[in-house]
């Protein structure tokens, strides 16, 4: 995150993903395209990077468009075996080319421009088992060096581990996080938060209180909830800011790590951060801890767009997409549109544009979660409409398909 942005100044909005050679390899290329939304077509897209034979989609880049209208593509590394990378577009607002600044060690990147300051870059390196880092750089070349914010220990002698969402809001950084107790991946829980509003020279708890980074202590002021004596592991979804800037997360608890219905019923939760204290509302309910979505912010309006409804595969990641909304801030919920159903593979991984702009406001891929299978890439917008990509082209531009099947209110 972020994978997809709007960039007004052209009028289109650029994405990047994991694409490979052709349908039956798994040969991972990391990918930019761009849609045009005054011509409502999709440009081919340009592999940024060649993986060489990786097949592993931890290695997915991640995307960032600074003021001067440069694109810069974050290709994520994978543990301290292989690197990442940062590209940068030879043009503004161009995908055709693009040089590499920058290898090192960097999982994970998330990268957010902070504006008059420059680019604030959360990541995971691979120390203890999984910590949470940060950098920062003023021109996107000369970068500080890496600072652990996270590397929670329980007892002495044990290892430590991360998962993050993040995001920027009016100059200020933020990030929840999960505790991965002894490092154990399986076990993940806890939801914890910090935020900056200095461009990472100091910390502090939601309620401004200063806190030292690293957080290494289970019972940080940073704690938002225990989810770990709950009996929860916890899935981060996504980070969104209220009217008045304070932070929201979206994610999903269940009874543990397993896929099946022994571990339901999985929950879609909201923590949101009301001024004065943690308030935590359900959502719905999933059928696999991975599947992913997205929360957007408008008011009293909030919405989530995810793959909620029970797929082809059932208890596999993904399903059909799904739009809830609440009029209330987040207290109350309904299902409003069903945007898939009859599919033949399941739909997952939806992702927001920022800024995104209709009919390109969030994107997802299908697929078999059971085997290699076909995937391919859709968008759709908050109406509940649907496109498709096309899974080959021959032409510099494409006309997107729409699907006419979609869309159904509830």
């Amino acid at each position: 995150k972020p994978l997809a942005m709007y960039a007004p100044e052209v009028n289109k909005t650029f994405f990047v993903y994991g694409g490979t050679t052709n349908k039956k390899k798994t040969h991972l290329l990391c990918m930019i395209g761009s849609f045009d939304h005054a011509t409502q077509m999709v440009s081919i897209p340009t592999v940024v990077y060649d993986k060489m034979g990786v097949d592993d989609p931890h290695d997915n880049p991640s995307l960032l468009i600074d003021p001067e209208g440069y694109l810069w593509v974050f290709v994520s590394g994978r543990g301290r075996s292989r690197p990442g990378f940062k590209y940068r577009s030879s043009r503004p607002y161009d995908i055709q080319q693009f040089e590499q600044i920058t290898e090192e060690e960097m999982t994970y990147p998330q990268p957010w421009y902070v504006e008059g300051k420059g680019v604030f870059h959360f990541f995971t390196k691979y120390t203890g088992i999984r910590e949470l880092y940060f950098e920062t750089s003023t021109d996107g070349r000369n970068w500080t060096k890496d600072q652990k914010i996270a590397g929670i220990i329980g007892q002495p002698g044990e290892k430590s581990g991360h998962y993050q969402v993040s995001g920027a809001h009016d100059g200020k950084v933020a990030t929840f996080f999960s505790r991965h107790p002894n490092g154990n991946v399986d076990q993940r829980t806890n939801l914890y938060y910090l935020q900056s509003r200095d461009f990472g020279k100091s910390w502090e708890t939601v309620d401004q209180h200063p806190i030292q980074i690293p957080v290494t202590n289970v019972y940080s002021p940073a704690l938002v909830r225990d989810y770990g004596t709950e009996g929860k592991n916890v899935y981060l979804k996504d980070l969104a800011f209220d009217r008045n800037g304070r932070p929201v997360c979206l994610y999903l608890i269940s009874g543990g790590h397993e896929p099946g219905p022994t571990n339901g019923p999985r929950e879609w939760r909201v923590s949101h951060w009301t001024g004065s204290s943690w308030q935590t509302t359900a959502i719905t309910t999933s059928d696999h801890n991975y599947d992913m979505g997205s929360l957007w912010i408008d008011g009293d309006h909030w919405t989530v767009v995810a793959p909620t409804a029970d797929g082809p595969q059932q208890y596999g990641g993904g399903g059909e997409i799904e739009k809830w909304e609440s009029r209330d801030g987040g207290l109350s919920w309904n299902k409003t549109q069903i945007l898939t159903h009859n599919s033949r593979f399941n739909n997952n991984y939806v992702r927001k544009v920022i800024n995104g702009q209709s009919p390109f406001q969030f994107f997802w891929a299908d697929g078999d979660p059971g085997r290699k299978s076909k995937s391919q890439l859709y968008f759709g917008d908050m109406a509940g409409n649907v496109w498709r990509l096309p899974y080959h082209m021959k032409r510099d531009w494409s006309v997107v398909k729409k699907i006419p099947a979609y869309s159904k209110k509830h």
